[in-house]
């Protein structure tokens, strides 16, 4: 096993992050750090005659080479980047038509919710939403028509983690032809390899850990079968959800810094839970590394280790959690997460809002469960923080 009893980290990570896509030799300019071509259209010798480049949106010097880091980090053979999260989650649902149907878990991000919701509903796509902790209940979801399996492990905003072996192994059973999709932005490849577990497609928010530095929006996808690369691709160029050049420097420079910075808020986050786990109003702490979480053993086997991002609840209600949240000093109140700067934030009002009253209330989404993005701040500053903002929030002395 390795650190804090989780899988141990693959070798090789770090080297992979700064020199995958960056060969200096694939530059006229043997530049080491991988230029910045804002160029929208590329000279050709004759009519459709071009060596790799004709036009930016179908394929962009800098994009590509972010793309074949991407695809590297995941042990991937095809990486994809999008203008945002959701728009390589709109492209993957793209690959339905209507009247096919995604088996979602139930918990998920708001904007995923809200998107399968409200837009491939209209567009005659079917969504379930199901327990994937309950194996019992993701069988009693496949329809004849389900064409897709949508996961988030650990799950946003109750770390519910999800057994991908054992799902992915389940929906390939029912039909092999069944598209297994992971958002892994809570992890990153760092901390969650899941195409060794046979999912199909590894979909981020680059804009959260993958950038890491809150100035970026983005998206992407790492896929190993070609097939289903080619249409991903298609789609990609066809839809126009792409990144510009700028962004996919930033986001190939913050890559390099990737290692050191899943290691701290791995480090941090689980120092905080366990302060947070000791505390007397502090009713649960959803921390997926500490031994009181339900799906502790199968983050171990599949896991190494988990990020900054996880959730508490305390024993207040609404009145309580506002007064916590306006008291942080160092915490900003925020939504997003991943950034190198730690956020806080109330899930029922800000990230996941647009899901429904009653699937909030189902899922346990209430006013006292907080959201905690922990950032690369010396960790004794942050206890301080919550210390000091818990005990207003609960009129407590020091």
């Amino acid at each position: 096993m390795g650190d804090q009893g989780f899988l141990e980290q693959k070798p090789g990570f770090a080297t992979i992050a700064i020199h995958a896509g960056t060969n200096a030799d694939k530059w006229q300019s043997n530049a080491v750090v991988t230029p910045i071509v804002t160029s929208t259209t590329f000279k050709q010798s004759g009519p459709a005659e071009y060596e790799e480049f004709d036009y930016s949106r179908s394929g962009n010097p800098t994009r590509n080479a972010l793309e074949e880091c991407l695809a590297a980090l995941d042990g991937g053979k095809h990486g994809l980047a999008f203008a945002s999260g959701l728009g390589a989650i709109t492209t993957i649902a793209s690959l339905l038509s209507r009247g096919d149907h995604i088996l979602s878990c139930d918990d998920v991000y708001g904007g995923t919710n809200r998107l399968f919701s409200h837009v491939l509903l209209r567009l005659g796509i079917e969504v379930s939403f199901v327990d994937f902790t309950n194996v019992e209940e993701i069988k009693k979801g496949f329809q004849k028509n389900t064409k897709m399996l949508w996961i988030e492990t650990p799950t946003n905003p109750l770390l519910k983690v999800i057994d991908l072996d054992v799902v992915t192994k389940l929906a390939k059973s029912y039909n092999q032809d069944i598209i297994v999709v992971i958002d892994n932005t809570f992890l990153t490849p760092y901390l969650q390899r899941p195409l060794d577990f046979g999912v199909d497609i590894v979909m981020y928010s680059i804009t959260k850990y993958m950038n890491g530095h809150s100035d970026v929006i983005m998206g992407a996808a790492v896929v190993n079968d070609d097939d289903l690369a080619d249409r991903l691709r298609f789609l990609q160029k066809s839809m126009g959800i792409v990144p510009s050049p700028m962004d996919c420097y930033l986001v190939s420079r913050s890559l390099k810094t990737l290692a050191l910075r899943m290691e701290q808020h791995k480090k941090s986050s689980l120092i905080i839970a366990k302060w947070l786990h000791e505390h007397p109003k502090i009713v649960e702490v959803l921390h997926p590394g500490l031994p009181t979480h339900p799906q502790y053993k199968i983050s171990q086997k599949q896991m190494t280790g988990h990020s900054g991002t996880f959730s508490f609840k305390h024993s207040g209600d609404l009145k309580e959690s506002k007064t916590f949240l306006t008291s942080l000093k160092v915490f900003t109140l925020a939504e997003s997460l991943g950034g190198y700067e730690s956020l806080a934030e109330l899930p029922s009002l800000m990230t996941h809002a647009s899901v429904p009253e009653e699937q909030r209330t189902k899922l346990g989404i209430t006013h006292s469960l907080i959201r905690l993005s922990v950032g690369l701040e010396d960790v004794d500053d942050l206890i301080k923080d919550l210390d000091q903002a818990l005990n207003r929030a609960f009129d407590l002395k020091n």
